[in-house]
């Protein structure tokens, strides 16, 4: 079942005021839903989205085969508690919704506390922070809190309650697909399950929303296809759902944990070398400030199901500190204030660099190889007045112009003269404009 996109959508990114507070007040909506891998959570997110973006929802039923899984049942949450003898709520999903262990099964008993205690999550190297923890594909149920938490609780009975239901359902995911005249395909994925944890991965959710509401307005050659999925499982699905039309997709990045004061981190492709991480290793390489790549791994976020040996599709991850790597990752410090709208914004100034490489790197033809042309008399000179670097504007002409023999990409050239591929790309366009190059292909 899909479901289209209600409104009209508001680009993030347009407007007045800071492209990083609106990114970031984004999160902040978004904060107190509780999502997991199916359930009116993701649903609700998905809705909010759509006020954005023109997102089509889809919903997959439960037990649907997807490769080697199977669409789980359907999980709803609306209360749960730790009581005390007194009547006091000692532990309370409605002030938090990491309290719960996402998946758990209903219950309502009472317990002493020593019986308790194995179904208590807590993180005692963090003893003021509530830990995150799933039970996706396990028939059980616990509580997360603080170490302080459950120091402070005494022996005795408790009334121990977990509101929820798992039954027969679907599974959600939203999609937007920005056309342009190529039906070849750029993809952006982040995943939608994680509940009041913003870094991972409301960052993600809000910087991919803006790209796309910002690309609805650009005149496009490549066509982008933005994933709002589940982790794992709605990756699978997607993949599994629509395996005959992946041959269009050329480039992939998993957006996440893009919200924290991290130098950016370019995780590779399974290959290493596809052009994406050619591109991303170019613009990293010639932006200001530290920023690092690394080698793909089976393990992380959904670039593992886009690369899997069957699929392989070329798919990286993007991220600023990685996941793991940072002491608030899957706790309840991945609040709104650890998250800054300064770093949402410069990594969606990344994202936009990306995309705008992606749309520049052409192979071209050069339409006067027989010696140099003559530069003068077509005014070029007096277009390199126009770069901050005229020297340098003259010497990317030079190099494009010789490199452009109909087998050498943009970004080629640009590694080969050790330029950015944007001042590249200028040359390019300028020579264009003046009848001396001629792009192959569409």
């Amino acid at each position: 079942m899909t479901h289209a996109s209600k409104v009209l959508p508001t680009a993030l990114c347009t407007g007045t005021g800071h492209a990083g507070d609106r990114m970031h007040g984004l999160i902040r909506e978004l904060y107190p839903v509780c999502r997991s891998i199916t359930g009116d959570g993701v649903r609700r997110t998905l809705d909010h989205l759509q006020n954005f973006i023109p997102l089509q929802v889809h919903e997959v039923p439960s037990g649907t085969q997807v490769f080697d899984w199977t669409v789980p049942l359907e999980w709803n949450i609306r209360d749960a508690f730790i009581r005390d003898a007194g009547g006091r709520n000692v532990v309370d999903f409605k002030n938090c919704n990491l309290h719960v262990v996402s998946y758990s099964g209903p219950v309502h008993t009472r317990m002493p506390l020593e019986e308790l205690r194995q179904h208590l999550f807590t993180l005692p190297e963090q003893p003021g922070l509530i830990p995150y923890r799933t039970s996706y594909y396990d028939e059980s149920w616990g509580f997360c809190l603080s170490q302080r938490e459950l120091e402070s609780m005494d022996e005795g009975e408790y009334e121990v309650c977990i509101d929820s239901s798992l039954a027969d359902g679907a599974l959600t995911y939203g999609e937007c697909l920005v056309p342009g005249t190529s039906s070849d395909e750029v993809l952006f994925s982040c995943h939608v399950c994680h509940p009041s944890l913003c870094n991972d991965n409301l960052s993600g959710i809000a910087v991919a929303t803006a790209l796309a509401g910002s690309l609805q307005t650009r005149s496009l050659r490549y066509s982008y296809r933005f994933l709002f999925i589940p982790g794992t499982i709605g990756a699978i699905t997607w993949l599994s759902r629509n395996r005959q039309q992946l041959d269009r997709i050329r480039y992939g990045l998993v957006l996440t944990c893009v919200g924290d004061s991290g130098s950016p981190t370019y995780k590779q492709t399974r290959s290493g070398d596809a052009e994406i991480d050619r591109v991303v290793r170019h613009i990293l390489d010639h932006r200001d400030g530290e920023s690092r790549v690394i080698g793909f791994s089976p393990y992380g976020y959904d670039e593992r199901q886009y690369c899997s040996p069957g699929i392989n599709l070329p798919v990286g991850c993007l991220m600023r500190t990685p996941n793991g790597q940072f002491p608030e990752y899957h706790t309840s410090a991945d609040n709104p204030d650890f998250v800054e709208p300064e770093f949402l914004a410069d990594s969606y100034a990344l994202c936009t660099s990306i995309v705008d490489a992606l749309e520049a790197n052409r192979t071209y033809r050069n339409l006067q190889p027989c010696c140099e042309p003559q530069l003068g008399r077509r005014g070029i000179y007096q277009a390199a007045q126009s770069q901050p670097d005229v020297e340098q504007a003259l010497m990317a002409i030079r190099w494009v112009l010789n490199l452009s023999d109909g087998t050498s990409s943009l970004l080629d050239i640009a590694a080969r003269a050790c330029l950015p591929l944007e001042l590249i790309a200028w040359a390019a366009d300028t020579l264009s404009a003046h009848d001396l190059l001629a792009a192959e292909g569409p």
